[in-house]
């Protein structure tokens, strides 16, 4: 076993009377070794290519940095002197010459590698000669990084693997491992001077020096990528993490734009499912009832509006209870609920409230909360919240009293008191909306309270999203926006939410198939442009046009657009783009798809489930008081909230 020699140099610009910023760059001590260095608390090897494939295709270097690990890549390019290439091609001819002719006198077979470098240097010398191209002596490095000896020694069998696929020969830089470190640090320094001659064309292949890949937040971090895997690379084959949260993000919204089976809902699943492994909450907005299966299977609370007995009760007061047992609420609570009910009351009767409504209709929501106990004093808020039958009640009473609005109002509130679409206002909030994923069912409601469904629906999801006492990144996903986007609630509350969620610490998943009404708006337009993440999906051939001035695709990008498969897309990260493939594991398979053959599949093996539980889930409670949304253990007092004790 041959001896490793080791030795520590202290590099002199890391002397006290060195300036701060060159200090910044210099590791304060080197362990020098035959074939690799220690710099601080890194491990690299360091390796020269001295041998290059014959022919190279555009691009050819771009695998390099594609790899996995950290890799840095130097290109050490000298021109040579158009009066010295020509000598040394004719010296280099001639001895080829001679050793061919020299074989073939002594009756001795050909070698392949002269015969092809012969005519190489034959078809170089005369490009060279009509002025078609330059030589130039090009030096080609390559250092990796790792965290232990051990991984280092994996990551260097790992780099010459992929080298010898590209046939390049990579060898150590042996006893010099400090100057091959050196000669790949952006200095400009050639300590090695390994060269070899490339012609014009093949240096130029070797140019744009870019990768397919989003760029590592800290290029100089050995440590896994963060964020969300979100499928593999098209180009390069490498995997494709972006996080939403991370540092520098102008915003943490996404909008998923693709035709019908292009596979929004699946990545939308996949995301989500992954967003949970790292502690993100979600709130999900699903028109269509495809995420119940999720939600059953990660425990999170499903609310599904339409069935019997869930109610979303529209007078309860925003009052959040802390880990230490207080509760607290915005100073203005109570007002801004009043002016919440405003709205509840225009959607319910289909048409904007009068000057004498809102006034009649502000006296009796004034008395509805007094006529159960809550009043201005903050300490009344915690007791239970009156209904629309009590509101209903005080305006038919106001009615009565000659009060001709109160009386119209209370008629036009009967149908849903009394009659038929009582179902969603018939007591009291019968679930609490919360835990780390909530799920949000509009499928099933009547199309005559779709409007007040979204309505209570998005003022639950805001309500938690504002909640100051909860202090961790949240996402809330719409699916199949176009259908919210037709109810004029919806509409202002993407946009709402597409400008302020940033604020609370939070992202807006926007999904849609319907481009071309998304893209034809101003309000859609302004949705796309609070994104700063964006994903692309197959389009139809009657919106490309669109989308490509809208998002400036290029020529390749249109086309790929076009033919992509399920699940291909660009992911745009502003000044980035990458094509990818979804992919998910068995076990997520099973729980995003929404082929109804799978799904079918997948009902005739699965185990009978029991009706009180399915009615439990059906229901969504989880317990607790249905005027309370519990804090964290990260929850803070803010100027704006006030404390309530028992009342």
């Amino acid at each position: 076993m041959a001896t490793r020699a080791r030795t520590t140099r202290h590099h002199p610009l890391a002397a006290p009377s060195a300036s701060s910023a060159a200090a910044a760059f210099t590791p304060d001590a080197l362990s020098v070794a035959a074939r690799h260095l220690e710099v601080g608390g890194e491990w690299v090897a360091s390796f020269a290519v001295v041998g290059f494939p014959r022919e190279v295709n555009p691009g050819w270097l771009a695998p390099l940095l594609t790899y996995p690990g950290r890799l840095d890549v130097s290109v050490h390019i000298e021109p040579i002197d158009p009066a010295t290439a020509a000598s040394r091609l004719k010296k280099q001819l001639a001895k080829l010459e001679a050793g061919r002719r020299h074989t073939a006198e002594h009756g001795r077979l050909f070698d392949p590698q002269v015969e092809a470098a012969t005519e190489d240097a034959y078809d170089l010398s005369s490009r060279v000669a009509r002025g078609e191209g330059k030589l130039f002596r090009v030096g080609l490095y390559l250092t990796v990084h790792a965290v232990s000896e051990v991984t280092l020694a994996d990551e260097v069998a790992a780099l010459r693997s992929l080298c010898a696929s590209l046939l390049l020969d990579a060898k150590h830089t042996t006893y010099r491992a400090l100057q091959g470190w050196v000669s790949t640090l952006p200095m400009g320094l050639d300590l090695i001077g390994m060269r070899r001659t490339f012609d014009t064309s093949a240096l130029a292949a070797a140019f744009p020096f870019t990768s397919p890949d989003l760029p590592a937040p800290d290029p100089t971090s050995v440590a896994a990528p963060s964020g969300v895997l979100y499928g593999y690379n098209i180009g390069s084959q490498g995997l494709v993490h972006w996080d939403r949260f991370g540092e520098g993000m102008h915003n943490h919204n996404s909008v998923i734009l693709g035709r019908s089976g292009a596979g929004k809902s699946y990545l939308v699943k996949l995301e989500a499912l992954r967003s949970l492994y790292r502690g993100i909450e979600i709130d999900i907005v699903d028109p269509e009832d495809e995420y119940a299966r999720l939600a059953a299977a990660v425990g999170g609370t499903y609310v599904h509006l339409g069935a019997r007995g869930v109610r979303l009760n529209p007078f309860d007061l925003p009052i959040h209870t802390r880990p230490d047992g207080r509760r607290t609420a915005p100073k203005d609570a109570l007002v801004r609920r009043s002016l919440f009910l405003h709205t509840v009351i225009a959607v319910l009767i289909g048409s904007e409230l009068e000057a004498a409504q809102r006034a009649a209709l502000d006296r009796a929501i004034a008395a509805t909360y007094q006529c159960v106990g809550i009043t201005a004093d903050a300490r009344t808020w915690t007791r239970p919240a009156p209904t629309l039958r009590t509101l209903r009640d005080q305006l038919t009473d106001a009615g009565r009293t000659g009060d001709h609005a109160a009386g119209d109002l209370a008629a036009r509130l009967h149908p849903f008191v009394d009659g038929a679409f009582k179902q969603l206002f018939d007591g009291p909030s019968t679930v609490n909306p919360e835990g780390h994923l909530t799920v949000f069912s509009l499928r099933d409601l009547p199309d005559e309270l779709k409007s007040i469904g979204t309505l209570l629906t998005l003022d639950a999801v805001w309500r938690r999203v504002s909640n100051p006492a909860i202090r961790r990144p949240r996402l809330v996903v719409v699916d199949e926006a176009w259908l919210l986007m037709r109810e004029k609630a919806g509409a202002e509350f993407l946009f709402r939410m597409a400008k302020a969620s940033r604020k609370h610490w939070a992202g807006l998943t926007v999904a849609t198939q319907d481009t071309a009404d998304v893209l034809g708006s101003d309000l859609g337009r302004a949705v796309v442009a609070n994104a700063a993440t964006q994903v692309v999906l197959r389009q139809a051939t009657q919106a490309i046009d669109e989308i490509t001035q809208v998002f400036d695709l290029s020529a390749g990008e249109r086309a790929f657009l076009l033919s992509a498969d399920r699940g291909q897309g660009l992911l745009s990260t502003g000044t980035q783009r990458v094509a990818f493939q979804s992919v998910a594991s068995p076990i997520e398979h099973e729980l995003v798809t929404s082929d109804p053959a799978e799904l079918a599949a997948y009902a005739d093996t699965a185990e009978p489930v029991d009706e009180a539980e399915a009615a439990y889930v059906d229901l969504g409670v989880h317990g607790g008081d249905s005027t309370a949304v519990a804090g964290d253990e990260f929850g803070s007092d803010t100027d704006d909230q006030i404390h309530l004790d028992a009342a």
